[in-house]
């Protein structure tokens, strides 16, 4: 019985320990995919751009607003749901010219690291699109965050990058469209509170 008594801070501050890990895990958001958008340009024989969404992707973003080493995202963008606004070229860019969405069905990304930088978020990880995984770095911005009507909570991000389409294997007509296609995240997250 006097070794239990000896024990119980040692057991008490290991209990704190497990509940404070527990309470300080990351709040998960799930996309809202009816607020947000998958956006990309590229341009088109050097004098203007075509603009052109996805209409289907998922993802989860893990928030630890006090330790960001605990923050991630995830995104998985089916490709087949390329919209241009003109059917004859959506048809082209899931062909094997492009996106070969028979093959490649799907693109992700998948956080590495996340930090803090004036105005937003730098995200930093791996963009696997038309078969290839590279390293990408996303600049992110909180919109805002605020509870809906409905019991969760949301949480609204901006982000932008580029890549060159040759580094994953896209090729098709350099002389027509550029290499470098620009990219535009704009999401709603949400938590049920």
């Amino acid at each position: 019985m006097t070794r239990l008594f000896r024990r119980a801070p040692f057991l008490a501050g290991a209990l704190l320990l497990v509940t404070g890990a527990a309470l300080a895990a990351p709040t998960a958001y799930d996309l809202d995919a009816v607020h947000s958008n998958v956006l990309f340009r590229i341009k088109h024989l050097g004098v203007g751009y075509v603009y052109g969404r996805f209409n289907e992707f998922s993802g989860k973003v893990n928030v630890d607003d006090a330790d960001l080493a605990k923050a991630s995202v995830q995104i998985s963008v089916k490709a087949a749901s390329v919209d241009t606004g003109n059917g004859k070229r959506d048809e082209h860019l899931k062909s094997p010219d492009f996106f070969n969405v028979a093959q490649f069905p799907e693109m992700r990304f998948a956080s590495k690291t996340v930090a803090k930088v004036d105005g937003g978020y730098r995200i930093e990880g791996d963009l696997t699109l038309h078969g290839v995984t590279r390293p990408v770095t996303v600049r992110m911005e909180l919109v805002g965050e605020a509870d809906d009507p409905w019991g969760n909570h949301r949480r609204g991000y901006h982000g932008t990058f580029s890549i060159r389409r040759t580094d994953y294997g896209i090729n098709y007509d350099t002389n027509v469209l550029s290499d470098e296609v620009d990219v535009t995240l704009a999401f709603e997250t949400t938590h049920k509170k």
